[in-house]
C-alpha cells in the first residue's frame, strides 16, 4: 500500500494543471477576494475578512485537491483498466481504498501552506505560532473528509460524467459551507442547512482557532461522521465494482 500511495503522489505532482488549481490557485484568489477590506469585520464573529479567507481558501484548496482529483482519477482508472489490474495483485479492496484517501490528502499540504504563507507575508495576519500549527493540522487533517467523498464520486460515475458530478458536489458544498462568503451574509434559513454541511464545519476548525479558542465538538464530531459515511460508500460502491468486474 505504501508503494501505491508513493505512486499517486507523484501523479500527481506531474500533472501541472492539477497543481495549478489545487496549489497556486487558492492563494490567489485570497488574495482577490480578501482585498483592501483585510480588517473589516465580519458581523457575528470575531474575526476580519482577512483572518475569515485565509482559512476559508486554505479549506477551499484543500478540498480542490482531494475531490476533485482523486474523482476524476478513479473514474479514468476504472475505465482504462487499472483497478482491474490492481486487483490482481495482493493489495486488497480496503487497501486501495485507503491508499487513494491518504495520497490525495498528503498532495493537499502545499496547497494549505502557502496560504498561510501567503496569509502571513501578504495580507498581514498574526497569530500566535500554536494557531498557525493548529489551522495547518486542522485543515489537513480535515481533508481526509473529502478525499473519501471523490473516492465514492469516483466509484460511483463514468468517466464521461464524473466531472460534471464532482464539480457540482464541489461548488455547492464550497457556497453552502461558507468558503466563498461568510455565512453571516447570507439568509437565517441558509445558516440553519449550512450547520450541518461538512464543508462548514471543516472551515470553522481554523476560525475557531483564530478567534483564540480549540475547534468546536459539534464540528469534529460531524466531520468524523461525513468521513465514516463517505469512507463507507466508497468502500461498499469498491466492492459493487468488483462484482461487476
Amino acid at each position: 500500500m505504501t508503494t501505491l500511495i508513493t505512486l499517486e503522489i507523484r501523479r500527481a505532482l506531474r500533472n501541472k494543471k492539477f497543481m495549478f488549481f489545487s496549489v497556486l490557485y487558492p492563494p490567489v484568489l485570497y488574495l482577490v477576494i480578501a482585498g483592501g477590506a483585510d480588517r473589516r469585520p465580519i458581523p457575528g464573529t470575531e474575526l476580519d475578512m482577512g483572518l475569515y479567507y485565509m482559512v476559508a481558501m486554505a479549506a477551499f484548496g484543500a478540498m480542490t485537491a482531494v475531490l476533485l482529483g482523486n474523482s476524476e482519477r478513479i473514474a479514468k482508472e476504472r475505465e482504462s483498466g487499472w483497478v482491474r489490474q490492481l486487483r490482481l495483485t495482493a493489495l486488497p479492496g480496503r487497501g486501495y481504498v485507503t491508499a487513494k484517501i491518504a495520497a490525495a490528502a498528503t498532495v493537499s499540504l502545499p496547497s494549505i501552506v502557502l496560504v498561510l504563507i501567503v496569509g502571513a507575508t501578504v495580507k498581514g495576519v498574526r497569530l500566535e505560532a500554536w494557531q498557525w500549527a493548529a489551522i495547518a493540522a486542522g485543515t489537513w487533517l480535515g481533508s481526509f473528509v473529502f478525499a473519501a467523498l471523490g473516492v465514492a464520486i469516483g466509484y460511483l460515475a463514468t468517466g464521461d460524467a464524473v466531472r460534471p458530478i464532482s464539480m457540482l458536489v464541489y461548488f455547492v458544498l464550497s457556497f453552502a459551507g461558507g468558503l466563498w462568503m461568510p455565512l453571516t451574509f447570507l439568509p437565517d434559513w441558509v445558516q440553519n442547512i449550512a450547520e450541518w454541511i461538512p464543508t462548514h464545519a471543516y472551515a470553522a476548525l481554523g476560525t475557531a482557532v483564530e478567534a483564540g479558542g480549540a475547534p468546536h465538538l459539534k464540528d469534529v464530531g460531524i466531520l468524523a461522521g461525513y468521513l465514516l459515511l463517505f469512507a463507507g460508500c466508497a468502500a461498499w460502491l469498491y466492492r459493487k465494482d468488483t462484482r461487476k468486474a
